[in-house]
């Protein structure tokens, strides 16, 4: 009878671990959609389908994640949406 070793491999893998930032927009009662959806498809690149959506979320629940990536990325998007008259902060 032959018996056949298997062997295990253990693999290490290291993972870069990137911190995700988060631009995190704010309701106002100021604000009309257009102008929050016009200033996320400027300042964050979202489709028009995504920036209604996320001025829908920021209405209802009063804020909404609009951006994630690095925080360098991040810095002047948020410069933009505040320049715009908007309250957005990165997290």
């Amino acid at each position: 009878m032959e018996f056949q070793e298997k062997l295990q491999e253990k693999l290490l893998i290291k993972e870069e671990v990137v911190k995700q930032n988060e631009i995190v927009l704010f309701n106002d009662d100021v604000n009309t959609f257009d102008h929050v959806i016009d200033t996320l498809i400027y300042a964050c690149d979202h489709t028009p389908e995504q920036a209604e959506q996320c001025s829908i979320l920021v209405h209802y629940k009063g804020k909404c994640t609009v951006k994630t990536g690095p925080y360098e990325d991040l810095k002047p998007r948020c410069s933009k949406l505040l320049q715009a008259g908007l309250s957005a902060e990165i997290v």
